[in-house]
């Protein structure tokens, strides 16, 4: 299998591809991934209809920056116009794909605006949004969804169908209905189903966090990619430790002082991309989520204390100086 996926005439130069996550997936960290080795990182969720209003923090949340390869621009909304014009908006930003969010199981979202996964209970309006989308701009258009809302309405494969074939020209999945959210396991042999259905690439989505989970995926899925979430949670390498896996090529593992390297200039990217203000408060999800990824502290209680200390300092040299104790201490924090 090649490593590459084509979408609508863009190729993507790996088939391990980083999930659109609220909070998680900013520019900063979109920029940290794609310099460790990943093809394919989304934006955060980006809601059309605010979107289009151009509320400042929406609009933030689709900042393309400079240099990256590919920069996609997930969507999310019911409203066919705000979803046309959104995707125009997301194609003149700089998106070189735009992807709509048929999978989010969040309450405010799935319950509350009636989009996301709800859209799963709603097959014509689902099917409208993409070809509103897909006539609206000259980029390729794609959709995340789930297998369905419950196990009584499996209907991934149908909705796929419907999107293919008024113009969407990829396909991911995560393998959980929206009323599961996070709990269980993900089905990957559920998404067998929809890459039988289209003939567009197809990517399975949940539970994959390293190379044995992404084999077994893509065996049990015959998809021909894989899209990881919170498996990248203070792993911002992971994409490309997944992709040497599954061509049988070796890869290092970061240690303490590549990670501790890898934290401060995710860090600075996050204090100039936000100011230095608002850049420390966004980057605290990231320092908590690097400590508990990392070999050390050895236990819970330990881990605990270090993601206290840091996540309470409000200066960025304090920060630093912190990060630096702790990772080249071996996980003891001075006391």
């Amino acid at each position: 299998m090649s490593n590459k996926l084509e979408v609508g005439g863009i190729e993507v130069p790996g088939r391990v591809w980083i999930a659109p996550m609220t909070g998680v997936s900013d520019l900063p960290f979109r920029e940290t991934a794609t310099a460790l080795g990943a093809p394919y990182v989304a934006t955060e969720m980006v809601a059309s209809a605010e979107f289009a209003r151009g509320r400042p923090d929406v609009v933030r949340r689709a900042a393309v920056g400079e240099g990256l390869p590919l920069t996609v621009i997930q969507l999310v909304g019911r409203d066919i116009d705000f979803m046309a014009q959104g995707a125009r908006m997301a194609q003149d930003a700089g998106a070189d794909i735009v992807d709509l969010n048929f999978g989010c199981p969040a309450k405010e979202v799935a319950a509350g605006a009636a989009c996301g996964s709800a859209l799963m209970r709603e097959p014509d309006l689902a099917e409208a949004l993409v070809a509103a989308a897909v006539q609206a701009v000259d980029v390729p258009v794609t959709v995340k969804m789930r297998l369905g809302w419950d196990v009584d309405s499996l209907n991934a494969p149908d909705i796929a169908r419907r999107a293919e074939a008024v113009g969407a020209k990829a396909i991911t999945v995560h393998g959980r209905t929206r009323n599961q959210f996070y709990k269980g396991v993900a089905d990957w042999s559920a998404v067998a189903a929809v890459k039988k259905a289209v003939s567009v690439p197809v990517l399975v989505n949940g539970d994959i966090v390293d190379g044995d989970t992404a084999r077994l995926a893509l065996e049990q899925s015959g998809a021909d990619g894989v899209m990881i979430g919170r498996g990248v949670y203070g792993r911002p390498w992971i994409a490309g430790a997944i992709e040497a896996a599954l061509e049988g090529r070796g890869f290092a593992e970061p240690q303490a002082e590549e990670r501790l390297a890898i934290a401060l200039t995710h860090f600075r990217r996050s204090l100039s991309f936000y100011g230095e203000r608002l850049g420390l408060k966004m980057f605290r999800k990231h320092l908590a989520s690097y400590i508990e990824a990392a070999p050390w502290p050895e236990t819970d209680e330990a881990r605990r204390a270090a993601r206290a200390t840091l996540c309470r300092l409000e200066d960025p040299a304090a920060v630093e100086a912190a990060l630096r104790d702790l990772w080249l201490a071996g996980g003891r924090l001075a006391a």
